[in-house]
C-alpha cells in the first residue's frame, strides 16, 4: 500500500503542475510516484480476482478461465 505521504506528495505535484508548471527533477519524481501508485493498484486488483467467483442465477460456477487460472497459479505458489 502506498503511504499517505505519498499520496498527497502525488496530488500536490498534480496540483502544482496545473498552476505554474514543474521542474524536470519534480516530474521525474511525479512519474516515480505515480508508477509506484499504479503498481499498487494493478497488485490491489489482482488479489481481488484471486478471490473471485462468478455464479449465474441457477448458482452455477461461471468464473471466466483466465480467472480460474490465475487462481490456480496462486494456489501453487
Amino acid at each position: 500500500m502506498i503511504s499517505k505521504e505519498k499520496l498527497e506528495r502525488i496530488n500536490e505535484l498534480a496540483k502544482k503542475s496545473k498552476e505554474e508548471g514543474l521542474t524536470v527533477k519534480e516530474q521525474t519524481e511525479q512519474k516515480a510516484l505515480r508508477e509506484e501508485y499504479l503498481q499498487n493498484v494493478r497488485k490491489s486488483f489482482k488479489n481481488q480476482l484471486k478471490s473471485m467467483t462468478v455464479k449465474d442465477p441457477e448458482g452455477n460456477d461461471v468464473t471466466p478461465r483466465k480467472v480460474r487460472d490465475m487462481q490456480e497459479r496462486n494456489k501453487k505458489n
